[in-house]
């Protein structure tokens, strides 16, 4: 039996119900208001930037003559015209908003133009003159490890010594593999509106997963505090960890903007400008070394994670140190190192992406399994098994303790089970046999994906409630919306902590006024925090409401229950909206300012010790895909997915957000390659070369099913976070991308890198020909 089976969760009325998106009608009629669709103020002009044309280099002129004397320019912003610090960096100072002198990336903006049309603003950017003194830029891994070029010290952490048990053990393999990088693709890109105030006010309205640490840079670019300024955000069309730290430079912009010309300044960026000035996911490279028995049994594991970091630290230490947390993914591994490279390149700052590096770290660990099952002729899945997490061998690699390990081990085998995975490998088998050009693989992988920021300061959120005198009420809070539902969870939570119906609850935009020093919605935490919050605030007002209302009746307060938009008590009685009257007759006040911190979480990353993460989250995924080896081409003909979503606060969009995870992490690992030429120019810089899955790569077959035993910690309604982890249910297409190559040769260790482009898959091929 579970730990989670023991666990009582009670009968709810609006949580864990599968209600619609808040703003789903919105969003299908396109009525949803994003930042380009608020109305400009009057006299509202628009910027452009004015980028570098080397990757790396000197600026040693810079004549903006032609770009002022531009039709429609109303002003030209360059380095020296910023009216506080030049400094976008989230925490390093490392990054400037406008080149000064050094050209650090291929596109960096070196000035801008402010006109009175964005057309206007455009054609005059291209006037300007720029003279830089080039020098050879250090665009990929190799040339990063070349140079010795790093944007943080090297970091390591390791359980007993992986290289002697490595060295001892009866088998050992060791290996390079390719992890590529990622482009965002919000379909709503880069675009924040500045609007001046009275004196050094200011407000800005972005699309920002974090509100907060976009206030703290726009007043250090204009030198205020951080109480003149605001920043608003009702909703993004899509984030995925680009709009975390990269949507401040645009806001700041704005800003600067605003100030300099004292008009309202809005900046939103070409679909082009966007992916050359905007980071992307870390590509690494992951050196390793197995050792292992003849069941494929891990002895010894050695990993060094080389990751393209780009020019600055940006939002590097968590994101590496989240991919060394999975690089050991649900397995025991008795003696492990691993270690990480933070490599610096003249290429735009990579950043967070959905997974923040757990994606990475865990499909190393995966190609590994692959390789062993590969090399002893066994299959896959019961190498996989064999390394899981078991009772006694329950500790990851940075020393925490796993309470609920079994859940793993069980849904890895119920979905063994529901997807007729042994069946299917040996239908595959013989396709392949009586198939010369076509071969099909099969793989099922598991995940487990901590849930909590790294940074343990980041592990906190407020949220604000008011209940009014006619019983509605009013709900902020710090998360941000991306389409993802956040807005929709936290508003169950509270209707259902006052037992009223959903359309009680007004949802408001995130606002640094009204709920401040935020965290960003990140690391899958914005319902377990904000939630949690909200309930905290929203429990807190009901506390006053029931000790009215037994003082009223004359009933003892613990009598006093709130259901069916009613506060009830033996015979008494009252609707909610009268009860809310009352007591504002009466001044209780109804208004609260809820706080939450996560518990028991700790770490010392010097010592590499601590309880980093407040439970973890599963899966597992099965796929079959068909190879082309002709042509390389590849196609996902079915896909299960098993998700730990715990006691879902809201299945349907818990639904969304697996499926949503796997095709994106679908295509990370298929179709979306990023290409750099030797200049440090990125080349697939828009849809015409950057290919993200459609419609019509969605497998035919697609099932997925949620795992919903409550959380056995103490979460929000004993409910798991759902935001990132589903998108590692797809390192199950590579690995089955690679059992298909598998079958093109009986021996030998294929070099298959990810993405798995046609032109990967040939190379694969050929790799296990050049072999035979």
């Amino acid at each position: 039996m579970l730990q989670s089976d023991l666990i009582d969760v009670p009968e709810t009325a609006v949580v864990h119900k599968p209600l619609a998106h808040d703003s789903a009608r919105l969003h299908v009629q396109g009525s949803a208001t994003y930042v380009d669709d608020i109305r400009e103020p009057e006299g509202a002009l628009h910027v452009a930037m004015g980028m570098a044309g080397v990757a790396a280099g000197e600026l040693k002129r810079l004549d903006l003559a032609a770009v002022k004397a531009a039709p429609g320019v109303v002003a030209v912003i360059a380095a020296a015209d910023i009216p506080g610090r030049n400094d976008i960096a989230p925490v390093f100072a490392d990054e400037p908003l406008l080149v000064e002198r050094e050209v650090m990336f291929h596109g960096q903006a070196v000035f801008a133009v402010v006109a009175r049309t964005r057309d206007e603003a455009r054609r005059a950017a291209k006037l300007g003159v720029i003279e830089i003194e080039p020098r050879p830029p250090s665009v990929t891994i190799a040339d990063a490890l070349a140079t010795g070029a790093r944007v943080q010290d090297d970091y390591a952490f390791a359980r007993g010594d992986a290289a002697a048990a490595v060295a001892a053990s009866a088998h050992r393999l060791e290996g390079q593999f390719a992890i590529g990088g990622q482009e965002h693709f919000y379909l709503e890109g880069q675009v924040s509106l500045a609007v001046p105030g009275e004196g050094d006010e200011m407000m800005v309205y972005a699309s920002s997963q974090d509100p907060t640490e976009t206030q703290h840079i726009v007043a250090r670019v204009l030198g205020v505090p951080d109480a003149f300024v605001t920043v608003e955000t009702r909703r993004m069309g899509g984030g995925f960890g680009g709009k975390e730290s990269q949507a401040c430079t645009w806001a700041a912009m704005a800003a600067v903007a605003a100030k300099v010309t004292g008009r309202p300044c809005k900046v939103r960026l070409d679909r082009d400008d966007d992916f050359a000035l905007t980071g992307k996911r870390h590509d690494f490279r992951a050196d390793w070394a197995v050792g292992y028995d003849d069941h494929g049994v891990i002895a010894g594991y050695d990993v060094m994670l080389n990751a393209r970091c780009g020019c600055s630290v940006d939002l590097t230490p968590g994101v590496v140190d989240r991919a060394m947390f999975h690089a050991g993914n649900g397995y025991w591994l008795p003696d492990v190192a691993i270690g990480t490279r933070r490599l610096k390149t003249n290429t735009v700052s990579n950043t967070a992406f959905r997974g923040f590096g757990g994606p990475q770290g865990m499909i190393a660990i995966e190609r590994v399994m692959d390789a062993i099952a590969r090399e002893r002729h066994l299959d896959p899945l019961d190498v996989r098994k064999a390394n899981l997490l078991r009772a006694g061998l329950d500790r990851t690699p940075y020393g925490q303790a796993v309470e609920d390990f079994e859940t793993q081990r069980l849904m890895i085998e119920e979905l063994e089970r529901t997807s007729a995975y042994r069946a299917r490998r040996a239908e595959i088998a013989a396709f392949n046999r009586s198939s010369p050009w076509l071969k099909r693989g099969i793989a099922l992988t598991p995940l487990m994906f901590g849930i909590s920021f790294t940074l343990i300061p980041l592990n906190q959120a407020g949220a604000l409630v008011h209940v009014y005198s006619d019983g509605s009420i009013h709900l902020n809070h710090g998360g941000t919306e991306m389409g993802q539902g956040l807005f929709t969870k936290v508003a169950q939570i509270v209707a259902e902590e006052f037992g009223v119906p959903l359309h009680f609850v007004r949802i408001t935009a995130t606002n640094t006024a009204k709920v401040p020093n935020a965290s960003p919605t990140a690391a899958s935490s914005g319902t377990d925090l904000n939630g949690m919050a909200a309930k905290i605030a929203a429990a807190e007002i009901k506390g006053r409401m029931a000790a009215f209302a037994a003082a009223h009746w004359g009933v003892p307060v613990e009598t006093v229950a709130f259901r069916d938009a009613r506060a009830v008590s033996g015979n008494h009685a009252m609707d909610f909206a009268a009860l809310a009257k009352a007591c504002r007759l009466s001044r209780v006040q109804l208004s609260h300012a809820g706080h939450y911190k996560t518990p028991d979480i700790h770490w010392d990353r010097a010592k590499a010790t601590g309880r980093p993460f407040f439970y973890f989250a599963y899966g597992a995924a099965c796929s079959e895909v068909a190879i082309d080896t002709l042509t390389g081409e590849m196609r996902v003909m079915r896909a299960d997915l098993l998700h730990d979503v715990g006691s879902s606060i809201n299945p349907a969009l818990d639904i969304g957000q697996v499926e949503g995870g796997f095709i994106q992490g679908m295509g990370w690992l298929t179709t979306e390659e990023l290409v750099y030429d030797a200049r440090g120019r990125l080349a697939t810089h828009a849809p015409a070369t950057y290919k993200i899955p459609v419609a019509s790569d969605t497998p035919p077959v697609f099932n997925t099913t949620l795992h919903t035993r409550p959380n056995p910690t103490a979460s929000v309604y004993r409910s798991k976070a759902v935001g990132e982890p589903p998108l590692m249910l797809a390192i199950s297409v590579y690995s089955a991308i690679l059992d298909a190559v598998h079958a093109t040769s009986p021996t030998g260790q294929p070099r298959l890198e990810a993405p798995c482009t046609p032109e990967s898959i040939l190379k694969a091929i050929a790799s296990l020909e050049g072999e035979g």
